[in-house]
């Protein structure tokens, strides 16, 4: 072997030697460096940590439910893997988080400098602010200066916690009582029954505990517009670069607004007076009828809480309530329906909750196009005040404004167009109160709303 051999062998041997190094080196760094979201992928299921409360998850019926646990749904199913929900309790997720027992935080979580130290966010999903919360009777409280001298209650470890410390270091002489894991909700409750004076809360989380508990009032904001956002740990570029994506896909395609107007859509409706009436008589009308209702329910498989909130709504429990267009009963059916109905007293209660709760199940099965059962539910109630042929019309309008006609939030807005000649002349029925329903929709998830959380299932 010449000279010349010699050296393209072990050229050759070289060139092996580092083609295996290379190999070896690309795998052993793919193994090393393999994201958290290659993982999730791999392994089919992605972990959100969340807190067990009213806005974030709970468990209703036997099915999870709540606002941030919906959006976490709809990611999972972006990402094409399974949904697993942990809550270990608010003091006890930030540790989750770092410690890789869950791959992200969706807990409505404040965006603040002092947990980017630690946690990365997602673009911002929802704008609040942060309200004192105190009871109605109180007229003491009404601007910053008022707090002086007082006792705020907030959970620890908190967005609530750390402005108040800011307040208490610019001269507020306030004193703190933390909280640890106890929810905003079980404080804004403790504020309504007068427990305690104050506390702090998110303007989404007091808005909707508002109808539950009609006795606060949101006395004025302590802070400016915050972010709300998804928390992933640090330097997790690949999760969060797709949590970002997931958001500017659901804003846009409408399946955050659907989700929002779910759990938050209808809380402008406030009715002080209202909402205290209803709530007294939950106790001194609605047992009377409550086996009934949950009777008639079962046969049609609905949740009788529903039922108990039409009810309300036409009648207040009155089972001789008659409106000045002629409906009567605690269903308020009228003449022509309860004929249909084999309906022969209308004020008699077992007829009347018989029929209403049969009419609204016919109206339901009408809209079996409808693919959501929420939004079909909510098409059958508007159509119980206004009428099935009315709720169809709005539909046709909302084809021809290239609006997505199987959609209730769309129907919300088409509905009050049938008021107008220049919709309501093209249409089979014609002319309805169009705004009504509408009202009328919102109203029922209310009191629904209240039922749920106050009356056991």
């Amino acid at each position: 072997m010449n000279k010349s051999q010699r050296y393209r062998r072990l050229s050759v041997l070289l060139l092996a030697w580092l083609s295996f190094f290379y190999l070896y080196g690309l795998t052993g760094c793919a193994e090393k460096r393999e994201s958290r979201l290659q993982q999730i992928w791999k392994n089919g299921k992605i972990t959100v940590i969340t807190d067990n409360n009213e806005h974030c998850y709970f468990i209703y019926k036997d099915a999870p439910a709540g606002f941030e646990y919906e959006l976490a749904l709809e990611f999972a199913k972006y990402l094409v893997v399974d949904l697993e929900v942990v809550t270990p309790g608010w003091d006890e997720m930030f540790e989750l988080l770092t410690t890789g027992k869950g791959d992200f935080i969706a807990a409505s979580l404040t965006r603040l400098p002092a947990r980017e130290t630690f946690m990365d966010f997602s673009d911002e999903y929802l704008s609040i602010q942060q309200f004192i919360i105190v009871h109605k009777d109180n007229k003491e409280i009404n601007m910053v200066e008022d707090l002086n001298g007082k006792t705020i209650h907030v959970r620890s470890a908190t967005s609530y916690q750390q402005r108040m410390a800011e307040l208490k270091k610019e001269g507020l002489n306030i004193q703190l009582a933390l909280h640890k894991n106890v929810p905003t909700e079980e404080l804004i409750r403790q504020v309504a029954e007068k427990e305690i004076e104050v506390t702090v809360a998110d303007t989404n989380v007091a808005l909707l505990n508002r109808r539950f508990y009609p006795d606060i009032t949101m006395a004025f904001p302590v802070t400016a517009k915050q972010s709300l956002a998804w928390g992933v740990r640090k330097n997790d570029k690949g999760l969060l670069e797709e949590i970002n994506k997931f958001f500017v896909q659901i804003l846009k395609n409408g399946t955050f607004e659907k989700i929002y107007d779910l759990y938050y859509g209808s809380l402008e409706i406030f009715d002080y007076v209202d909402l205290k009436t209803f709530q007294k008589r939950i106790d001194t009308r609605l047992p009377k009828y409550k086996k009934l209702i949950e009777q008639e329910a079962a046969k049609y498989d609905m949740d009788w809480r529903l039922i108990a909130a039409i009810m309300y709504q036409e009648s207040h429990f009155d089972p001789k309530a008659r409106s000045h267009t002629g409906v009567r009963g605690l269903m308020q059916l009228t003449l022509k329906t309860a004929e249909e109905l084999g309906v022969e007293n209308r004020l008699d209660p077992v007829q009347s909750i018989r029929g209403g709760v049969k009419y609204l199940n016919g109206l339901y099965h009408r809209f079996d196009d409808i693919d959501d059962n929420t939004d079909r539910m909510l098409f059958a109630l508007a159509s119980y005040n206004v009428g099935y042929g009315h709720v169809r019309d709005a539909q046709k309008i909302a084809e021809k404004l290239s609006l997505n006609p199987q959609e209730w939030k769309t129907i919300k807005k088409t509905l009050p167009l049938l008021s107008f000649p220049e919709y309501n002349r093209h249409t089979r029925y014609g002319y309805a109160r169009g705004t009504e329903p509408v009202r009328y929709v919102d109203r029922i998830i209310t009191y629904f709303d209240v039922l749920r959380k106050t009356v056991p299932g």
